[in-house]
Formats: structure tokens, sequence, C-alpha cells
């Protein structure tokens, strides 16, 4: 079994409205029946939209396969990436790209706001998808991203980005959690040292970089004046910028949550919350940039032989109280499990079993999740082969909408009674905005 060649799975495909300034979407034409993949050793051809920055390290994670397409809305990323694979085509929208009748995959490392719109259409047209984290900019786009994948989830193969999720001392954590280590947990904290602004939009424009398609980058966001402090004049365009606006990212939260929050998901095997509410600074919300810190709270109801669970997040300068031994305002980032047999803290390298005394000369759970041949690795096997990955947008879909769901609650200033099943926070009508942002005209999913 090796890679689904898009040419044979499409019998035809068109971008809505042609002129393509119609519309963010895709609508397809028809398609045939899949035919028996080849050898798994024959080489995907994949599209990278976005090159730069994480775009660059996501492509270097790909780069054995072969690269057919590169897209991006800067000539300042595209130039290098098109010398460095000069056989690929290269493109600045994302819409025109998915035209190419060859693409296999699609690697999509864009900024925030554009994730979904790229990964349900590539979905739609039987493309495999790896997204860099977060999966989606709002609670219902992580829905629609997740559904589209279970409705084509025996053809393609998906991963979101959060490459931690590969490393073996999270599945370590995860095997202490799930085999008892520290009995049955209650509680859970995470927090990332990162610190917004809490501030408005910059007062004044500059004018637009030589290469650079603004109206295209905002895409269906709204269009406000080019300023270097939402993407900076050095070509330092990270999730350190235009990720603080609400209108491109979701903070901290977006950003670092997937990758914090993801232990806990993982190892307590959550699902829905049935609460969220959020304290913050500033307070009420800045309806134009994340806070300087944040706490959230969700509740989780009772799920197999595991009890209720509350999870709580911190950011910015906030932190759980620190156990005995350890000074947590010294970590940046961390997760720490309450059981009631004793507490387990860990970051990405490393975890520690608490009280230390009550751990002398434990034997940890048996090795039972077997270690990754790596996260871009298990992605590519999987659209060869059909193998599971870990991160498909089954998983991050649900991972991701709970994440979001905080911000929802800190800018509708209430805490949420949580229907997941609705996407609805049933006793507070105003977080629906927030739930679903609105598109520029001429942009749908």
């Amino acid at each position: 079994m090796g890679g689904i060649h898009r040419r044979d799975f499409l019998k035809q495909t068109a971008l809505a409205g042609a002129g393509l300034s119609l519309t963010g979407g895709v609508a397809l034409g028809q398609t045939k029946h899949l035919k028996r993949r080849g050898s798994p050793n024959e080489k995907l051809n994949i599209a990278i939209i976005g090159v730069g920055h994480r775009g660059g390290a996501n492509t270097g994670g790909v780069k054995g396969e072969n690269i057919v397409a590169l897209c991006d809305v800067n000539d300042r990323f595209l130039d290098p990436a098109s010398k460095q694979f000069p056989q690929a085509k290269r493109y600045k929208d994302w819409r025109k790209a998915l035209e190419q009748k060859d693409i296999d995959a699609v690697v999509c490392s864009t900024t925030d706001h554009t994730h979904a719109f790229v990964s349900v259409a590539a979905m739609e047209l039987g493309m495999h998808v790896y997204c860099e984290k977060p999966l989606a900019h709002s609670v219902w786009e992580a829905n629609k991203v997740r559904e589209t994948y279970l409705k084509h989830k025996d053809k393609i193969a998906t991963q979101m980005g959060t490459q931690i999720h590969a490393t073996d001392n999270y599945r370590r954590v995860v095997e202490m959690i799930q085999g008892g280590a520290i009995g049955k947990v209650k509680e859970v904290h995470v927090w990332c040292g990162r610190v917004g602004p809490g501030g408005d939009w910059p007062k004044e424009a500059d004018p637009v970089p030589a290469g650079l398609d603004w109206d295209l980058w905002c895409g269906p966001a709204p269009v406000h004046p080019f300023s270097y402090k939402v993407l900076p004049a050095d070509g330092k365009w990270n999730c350190l910028s235009w990720n603080l606006f609400w209108d491109y990212g979701q903070g901290t939260m977006g950003d670092m949550g997937s990758h914090m929050i993801d232990l806990a998901y993982w190892a307590l095997d959550l699902d829905y919350p049935t609460s969220c509410e959020a304290q913050a600074d500033p307070w009420p919300a800045s309806p134009v940039t994340c806070s300087k810190w944040l706490i959230a709270t969700y509740q989780h109801p009772a799920k197999g032989d595991r009890g209720p669970v509350k999870l709580v997040w911190y950011d910015g300068v906030k932190r759980p109280k620190s156990p005995q031994g350890f000074d947590l305002n010294a970590w940046h980032k961390g997760v720490m499990f309450h059981g009631d047999k004793g507490t387990l803290l860990a970051d990405y390298p490393f975890h520690y079993l608490l009280p230390k005394k009550d751990y002398r000369g434990f034997e940890p759970p048996k090795m039972e999740i077997p270690a990754s041949r790596g996260h871009y690795v298990e992605w590519i096997e999987g659209c060869k082969t059909g193998s599971p990955t870990l991160c498909n947008f089954d998983y991050a879909g649900k991972l991701i909408q709970h994440n979001l769901l905080a911000n929802v609650a800190y800018r509708a200033g209430k805490k949420l009674d949580w229907d997941a099943k609705a996407l609805k926070a049933t006793n507070c009508p105003e977080a629906d905005q927030f739930i679903k942002r609105e598109y520029r005209k001429g942009w749908t999913i």
C-alpha cells in the first residue's frame, strides 16, 4: 500500500467562483473510487502551503518526499524555498496551489487564521494533510476540521504539528498516569509563561513590504492597515507578533496550549468539558489582543473508571501553587498532575514523582506505548499505508476545541456551561460571536 495519487483519486476539481477572489472555499467536482495503492516506497507529491518559519521546519520533516508545489504570500520566504526545490511550482494563493493535479498531500504552515480553510479544502479534495498547531482559529472551525476528517478518514491521513507528542518522555508520563503511579487524578495544572500584550491596534500604519500580498495574508480576517508590530520588519514573523491579535491568532492558549494541554488530554483520556471559566488581565477583555495573563478552569465529567477532573491553565505571570522542593515561578512551562497518592510534575524532556521520599525504589509501569519513529514519519507512513497517526484531526480537533473555549469564556466575560454536541454555551448567548467568527465577505469554509 502506498500514497494516494490525487490524479487518480479525483475525476475533476474546481475552485468555487473560478475567479478565486469570490470565495475561500473549494467546490469539488465528481470523484472516482480509490484504486489500489502502490508500493510503500513510492514517494508522495507534497504541496507546502506556507514556507517560512514553521513552514521551513515542517518542510525539513518531509523533504525526503517529492516537493511539487510551494506557496507563500511573501516572496521573501518563497524565493529561497524555490531555490531549494527548483522543480516545485510556486504560488502565492493557496487556492490556486490546490488546483495542481499531481498533489497527494499538503503541509499547512500558514498563520492560524487560515489553518482550517486550507485543511478543509485539501481534505475535501482527497489530499492527506499535516497542519501546524493550532488546528483552527475558533471552536467552530476546530469542529469543522474534525468533522471533515471523519468524513474522509478511511482515505486520508492527517496530523497536527504537536511534535512533542512523539517524544519518549510524554509517553512515559502517559503510562505512569494511566498505570496509577499517583493514584486517581482529580486535578491537573498546566502553564506557560509567555506574556501577552492586552493592548490595541498600532496607531500608525507602515508601508507594505515589497513582495508581500497583504490582502491575501489577511484572507478571511478583516484587513487592517499593515504594521510592523503585527509582522516585524526583520522577517521574524512568528507567533509572538500576529498571534497576539484576535483577528489572526489565539494567543498563548492557541499556540502553547496545543503542546502543554496535549499531555493532560492524552494521559487522562479527556473529552469535551462541561464548563469553562476564566480570569485575566485586562478585564473585561480587549477587543483587539489577547490578555497579559490568563487563568482558565475546566470541569471534565467522569469517564470509564476515571472520576471527574478539574484542569486549570495559567499563562503570563501566573503559576499553580509550587509543590515542596520546587519553585514553579522558575519554570517557563509545565504540567502537574495531582493524584490521591502523589503528584507528577513534567515538562517536555523530564518528569518527577512527588513527594520524592514516597517514590524511592519505585518501579515504573511496563513500557507499552511504542517509541515513535518520528512525528513526520508517522504521518508519511499513514499517508502511504493507512497506519494510524496519534495526532490525527479527530484527536486534535477535540483538543483545540477544548483549548479555545478558554478564550471564549474570557472574551464573553462569563463562566460557560458547555454543550459540545450543539457547540453552544447554554447559559451565555453572547459567547456565540466568539465560538464562530465572522469572515470577510467572500470567504467561506
